[in-house]
Protein backbone atom coordinates (compact mmCIF):
# COMPACT_ATOMS: atom_id res chain seq x y z
CA UNK A 1 0.00 0.00 0.00
CA UNK A 2 2.42 2.10 0.74
CA UNK A 3 6.53 2.69 0.82
CA UNK A 4 8.39 2.65 3.74
CA UNK A 5 9.65 6.11 3.88
CA UNK A 6 6.05 7.65 2.50
CA UNK A 7 4.62 5.96 5.86
CA UNK A 8 7.45 7.43 7.84
CA UNK A 9 7.06 10.65 6.77
CA UNK A 10 3.03 10.27 7.06
CA UNK A 11 3.56 8.89 10.61
CA UNK A 12 6.09 11.77 11.50
CA UNK A 13 3.61 14.48 10.26
CA UNK A 14 0.56 12.89 12.52
CA UNK A 15 3.10 13.14 15.54
CA UNK A 16 4.16 16.60 15.03
CA UNK A 17 0.57 17.72 13.93
CA UNK A 18 -0.76 15.76 17.65
CA UNK A 19 2.13 17.55 19.48
CA UNK A 20 1.17 21.37 18.27
CA UNK A 21 -2.18 20.57 18.40
CA UNK A 22 -1.53 19.69 22.30
CA UNK A 23 1.20 22.90 22.81
CA UNK A 24 -1.73 24.93 21.51
CA UNK A 25 -4.28 23.82 23.54
CA UNK A 26 -2.40 24.15 26.80
CA UNK A 27 -0.94 27.37 25.77
CA UNK A 28 -4.55 28.71 25.29
CA UNK A 29 -5.80 27.10 28.69
CA UNK A 30 -2.56 28.40 30.82
CA UNK A 31 -3.04 32.04 29.46
CA UNK A 32 -6.44 32.18 29.92
CA UNK A 33 -6.45 31.36 33.56
CA UNK A 34 -3.62 33.22 34.65
CA UNK A 35 -4.69 36.43 32.69
CA UNK A 36 -6.43 37.44 35.41
CA UNK A 37 -3.26 36.91 38.01
CA UNK A 38 -1.27 38.92 35.54
CA UNK A 39 -3.44 41.94 34.99
CA UNK A 40 -3.35 44.45 38.85
CA UNK A 41 -4.20 47.47 39.04
CA UNK A 42 -1.63 49.64 41.10
CA UNK A 43 -2.74 52.07 44.05
CA UNK A 44 -0.56 54.20 46.37
CA UNK A 45 -1.78 54.97 50.07
CA UNK A 46 -1.35 59.10 50.46
CA UNK A 47 -1.06 58.63 54.26
CA UNK A 48 1.20 55.53 54.44
CA UNK A 49 3.36 55.78 51.06
CA UNK A 50 2.59 52.51 50.83
CA UNK A 51 2.15 50.51 47.52
CA UNK A 52 0.44 48.00 46.80
CA UNK A 53 -2.13 46.61 43.90
CA UNK A 54 -5.31 44.71 43.23
CA UNK A 55 -7.41 42.89 41.04
CA UNK A 56 -8.12 45.10 37.21
CA UNK A 57 -10.89 47.10 37.00
CA UNK A 58 -10.71 48.64 40.65
CA UNK A 59 -11.11 52.08 40.98
CA UNK A 60 -11.19 52.29 44.82
CA UNK A 61 -9.20 50.10 47.28
CA UNK A 62 -8.30 50.46 51.18
CA UNK A 63 -4.73 50.43 51.95
CA UNK A 64 -3.49 47.55 53.46
CA UNK A 65 -1.51 48.70 55.96
CA UNK A 66 -3.35 51.69 57.04
CA UNK A 67 -6.63 51.37 55.46
CA UNK A 68 -6.98 54.76 54.02
CA UNK A 69 -9.48 53.70 50.79
CA UNK A 70 -7.44 55.58 47.67
CA UNK A 71 -7.68 56.01 44.18
CA UNK A 72 -5.57 54.06 41.82
CA UNK A 73 -2.51 55.39 39.95
CA UNK A 74 -2.92 56.81 36.60
CA UNK A 75 0.23 57.03 34.24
Amino acid sequence: MFELSTAAVVYCAFVAAVFLGLWGYYDRRDHRRFEGERRKTVFHCIRCEALYTAPSGTELCPCPKCGHENARLRF
